[in-house]
């Protein structure tokens, strides 16, 4: 059987942000504590301090916004 691997990032196009790994580690940390909701991931990442690109808090609407112009 062939060896499987997954190389993490495979189909970023460019070099992971700081931005982008924050934001990453974040969302891991809130689905750690067992949230698998989008209010409760939103209101993880407020809870963690970290604020939308705006600058203001994460909402629903301003979370899929950002995932949306993070997967172009």
């Amino acid at each position: 059987m062939p060896e499987q691997y997954l190389e993490e990032h495979q189909t970023h196009p460019e070099p992971i942000s700081p931005y982008e790994q924050k934001l990453s580690g974040a969302i891991m940390e809130v689905f750690g504590r067992g949230v698998h909701d989008l209010p409760g991931l939103v209101e993880g990442l407020n809870g963690l301090g970290l604020n939308a690109p705006d600058g203001g808090p994460w909402n629903e609407d301003n979370f899929r916004a950002e995932m949306r112009r993070l997967g172009d």
